[in-house]
């Protein structure tokens, strides 16, 4: 019986048409031999596959000057495909494995995910359930705090640095490496739970191993209570507004209008239940003037547009392309704060309801 291709990496990608220059969001599947892409994720058929065998990846690729983060994947007969991630280690992720495959291919191997198994040999004796059980015990396990990062406060939440502290110290593990197979195993049976875009990112794979012994990454247990609240951009004071969803994200963007093509000041609110994107008039007002769905979209850098005029402004533009193609272009203060917005918009649109 002829084995199924294996699944190395999938996710919504934005790509360039191959007659016109047209770009759209597509779930793109990379196999161990070929890339699929599908209009939408839940499509049964994809609409093409581009064969890995005999081609080459670039990146950066710098064909389109006004799309960041793209990468070019040409194929044995000459033939370019171009795409496009929503930043530059979702791009180097993506570029990385299709790099491998396509190596694994010319070697004759399968691929293979690097493994701290091979090297680490996890005790018999551990329970991952017992050990979850003393982990929440309220006087020897770990404790919970408020922490903050990026405008947003997390309550009922943890490091992972304090995992692995906490492993060492109550002897289930040997050492800090092991520290990370166990934390791992935890992660995936679902006893942790990760907070924030850094811990997401590497339980989503964009990272060496699926948990971070880090002090900027966040993890909580999936029973305790935990909640995130985000900080108004103007005067850092918590929203309590009332809407299902635990606010991710908020604060001001300019945002162009779909007929006149102006831009205009928005106060924007990211939640993940339901996944929208609100956003209201900054001078106040309680219901929002617009809302943009996010479930399936496809959010990225963009380095200018030919009508921007007077807010034209290098590295702080970006667009969201819906599942249906709307799109909207906004724009941040900085690239830094463009970056944590295309980072949370992205989280929202993977795993809000």
């Amino acid at each position: 019986m002829e084995r199924e291709p294996m699944h190395i990496r999938e996710g919504y990608l934005v790509k360039k048409g191959s007659m016109f220059n047209t770009w759209k969001p597509m779930w793109v599947v990379l196999l161990e031999d070929g890339i699929e892409f599908y209009k939408r994720k839940a499509d049964n058929s994809p609409k093409g596959m581009i064969p890995l065998k005999g081609s080459s990846i670039h990146s950066p690729c710098q064909d389109f000057g006004k799309r960041m983060f793209v990468f070019k994947l040409t194929v044995a007969k000459q033939q370019d495909h171009f795409f496009q991630a929503a930043y530059l280690e979702e791009r180097d992720a993506w570029v990385r494995d299709i790099k491998k495959a396509i190596n694994c291919i010319d070697g004759g191997q399968r691929f293979a995910r690097k493994s701290t198994r091979k090297s680490i040999r996890l005790p018999e004796t551990i329970n991952l359930s017992a050990l979850y059980l003393s982990m929440k015990d309220p006087e020897k396990g770990i404790k919970e705090l408020k922490l903050e990062k990026d405008k947003r406060v997390f309550n009922h939440c943890f490091t992972g640095t304090c995992v692995i502290d906490w492993l060492v110290s109550s002897s289930s593990i040997r050492n800090r490496k092991e520290g990370l197979l166990l934390a791992s195993s935890l992660l995936s049976e679902g006893y942790l739970q990760p907070a924030g875009d850094t811990s997401k990112a590497a339980a989503e794979g964009l990272s060496d191993t699926p948990f971070l012994d880090l002090s900027d990454a966040y993890y909580y247990f999936p029973d305790s209570g935990f909640f995130c609240e985000g900080y108004s951009s103007d005067d850092d004071v918590v929203l309590k507004e009332e809407f299902r969803g635990t606010i991710v994200k908020q604060g001001c963007l300019l945002k162009q209008g779909h007929r006149r093509k102006n831009w205009k000041v928005r106060k924007f609110v990211l939640r993940d239940d339901p996944a929208y994107l609100h956003y209201y008039d900054p001078a106040g007002g309680e219901e929002p003037l617009g809302a943009i769905h996010l479930r399936g979209c496809v959010v990225t850098a963009v380095q200018d547009m030919p009508d921007t005029k007077k807010y034209d402004v290098d590295n702080i533009l970006f667009e969201i392309i819906t599942a249906n193609e709307i799109h909207y272009y906004l724009q941040a203060a900085s690239p830094t704060e463009r970056t944590e917005w295309i980072k949370a918009i992205q989280s929202v649109a993977r795993t809000g309801k």
